[in-house]
């Protein structure tokens, strides 16, 4: 009576632990699902799926393949936990092993003899009580790992994971399954039914992170795409586009590291960082509209062509018609031939020099002081005939266009220039960004505001300027002063472009602190070394830029600087018509 009471209790025990270990695998597996969905990193992940998929049915190792655009199986990640083998997924250690082709490259058969490509192929689970009595398969290769490792591979669950077009997009296996006792049992039906329910889940949410993914990277293809077209519509920029995001984001990862001082606290996020990368890759995108011959304006008169050569033909009509004017005033012979020859060979001499004159300050090399521009004027009002009609030596225009002070723009061209950063503004705000990339409009179109408001588009004031958008103010100045792929002017050296900069901390362009952090951590030394040459480096005071105080000034009231962000400055405003 006693015993079958005992038998009674065993089985009552032994079915109450079995009701236990299914209500916690559905837990468990409940867990896992909300888990899946939520994780977005493609390494941690895998991980995921591998490590609770062992939970559930207490395997002592497993791999996760990955399917190929080439129709292999990568490796994506190994455990065997009696082994100590952990390579992959989120370890930093790769896993050294060969791709598996699921057909051969040659005929094109199926490659059925490996249990993970079949698994694939035939898009069903494989479950082997014991790889060493099985069929059919090829485990040769894991006979030679046990061999080597003293280790015993038994039961093997092999199960396919499907996107929801039902593709298989990887594969899971499982290696031996154990019971309570630590012993290798094979992997039951009701486990393997549990597991199929995991990899359900887990192939929806890897294939949702294939497609994020996917969909990042055409986003980013395109806009770098985008910002390859604005460096190569003008050789005048340069590699400007490609080579402010790479020091965008050196400049923001000696932030991230800093222990002390004012940027303490600063740190990305992945997010974050995403969303500076774009705002940098796009800072000049509104340049797509900025005209060519304004861009790439090299002289004070080019226009489609330098008009240079137009004012040159004039200047040869004028010597024909002191010419012709000489030999009238020979055939009259009211004067000596002498006078007559020394007045014109004057004349050529005078418009020589004037033409030379005009020649010089059509560079636009250096700064016209207001004589000069007052001869320009002088020169262009005289008269020259052209197929018999009296005309101006020079137009108005071209004589705005020689008084230019300093540079090649008029200011009505410098707006135009100016303004890419309205058309940028413009772009990026009209684009349908994710709350994830809300603030590249802002990043992007920072980087020429400054902090004493004298900036543009909007002229906004310190504070009301975020770091990020701060640092590629920096970035883009600096790039820009140490380029030495522009035409239009002579690579400076690395002292003279942290000197010009150390100005602009002073008059407030720059963030002063940033600026400081930028010297004190040498990041523009780092990039120097990438894009400059050698010759170009030379030995910087960084004392004396850091002992450089700006200039004080005086922040608005609030009510201007909440104006400031609601339009642009006038100037612009028609712009953004």
């Amino acid at each position: 009576m006693s015993t079958g009471t005992s038998d009674e209790s065993a089985r009552s025990a032994e079915l109450e632990r079995a009701t236990l270990d299914k209500a916690e695998r559905m837990e468990l597996l409940h867990r896992v699902g909300i888990a899946l969905t939520a994780e977005k990193n493609r390494d941690r992940l895998v991980e995921m799926i591998l490590l609770e998929a062992k939970q559930l049915c207490n395997a002592d190792g497993g791999t996760l393949y990955m399917r190929t655009e080439t129709d292999t199986l990568r490796f994506a990640i190994m455990r065997t936990d009696s082994l100590a083998i952990a390579l992959g997924g989120t370890t930093g250690r790769k896993i050294e092993l060969p791709e598996m082709p699921l057909y051969d490259a040659e005929t094109g058969a199926p490659n059925l003899a490996n249990v993970a490509t079949a698994a694939a192929i035939l898009k069903k689970s494989i479950n082997i009580p014991d790889a060493y009595d099985a069929e059919g398969f090829d485990f040769s290769g894991t006979k030679s790992f046990d061999a080597r490792n003293s280790y015993r591979s038994k039961s093997f669950l092999t199960i396919p994971l499907f996107n929801t077009e039902g593709r298989v997009i990887a594969v899971l296996q499982l290696l031996n399954a154990r019971d309570a006792h630590g012993d290798v049992i094979p992997f039951s039906l009701e486990v393997e039914r549990v597991v199929e329910a995991l990899a359900s889940q887990a192939g929806i949410a890897l294939d949702n992170q294939m497609l994020l993914e996917g969909q990042r990277k055409l986003l980013e293809a395109f806009i770098k795409l985008i910002a390859a077209a604005i460096d190569a519509k003008s050789p005048y920029t340069g590699g400007h586009c490609e080579r402010v995001p790479v020091l965008t984001e050196m400049i923001a990862e000696s932030l991230c590291k800093s222990r002390g001082g004012p940027f303490a606290d600063f740190m990305l996020n992945d997010d974050e960082w995403y969303e500076l990368r774009i705002a940098a890759w796009l800072h000049d995108c509104g340049k797509v509209t900025t005209p060519v011959h304004v861009m790439d304006k090299a002289t004070k008169l080019e226009t489609i062509v330098d008009r240079i050569s137009t004012v040159r033909a004039r200047f040869e009509s004028l010597r024909r018609g002191a010419e012709i004017a000489m030999l009238k005033a020979k055939l009259d012979g009211k004067e000596s031939s002498d006078v007559i020859e020394q007045r014109y060979q004057a004349e050529l001499k005078r418009l020589d020099e004037d033409l030379a004159f005009l020649e010089h300050a059509n560079v636009g090399g250096e700064f016209l002081p207001p004589e000069h521009q007052a001869r320009i004027r002088e020169i262009g009002l005289r008269r020259y005939s052209e197929n018999g009609e009296d005309r101006q030596l020079l137009s108005e225009d071209e004589i705005e266009n020689l008084s230019i002070s300093r540079g090649t723009l008029t200011e009505g061209e410098r707006l135009v220039i100016n303004g890419h950063m309205v058309q940028t503004v413009r772009m990026l705000e009209a684009l349908p960004f994710p709350r994830n990339l809300a603030r590249v409009p802002e990043y992007a179109a920072g980087h020429h505001e400054k902090m004493d408001g004298g900036g543009y588009p909007r002229g906004i004031f310190a504070g009301d300027m975020s770091i990020p958008a701060r640092i590629m103010a920096i970035a883009d100045v600096f790039e820009a002063l140490t380029a030495d792929d522009r035409p239009y002017k002579k690579a400076k050296r690395l002292s003279e472009a942290m000197n010009i900069m150390g100005a602009m901390k002073r008059f407030n362009h720059l963030d002063p602190e940033l600026f400081d952090h930028f010297v004190q951590t040498r990041v523009y030394l780092d990039y120097a070394r990438k894009f400059l040459s050698e010759s170009l480096i030379d030995e910087v005071d960084e004392a004396k830029l850091l002992a450089i105080k700006p200039e004080p000034f005086e922040l608005p009231d609030d009510e201007l600087r909440k104006l400031r962000w609601r339009d642009f400055l006038p100037a612009y405003r028609a712009q953004n018509r």
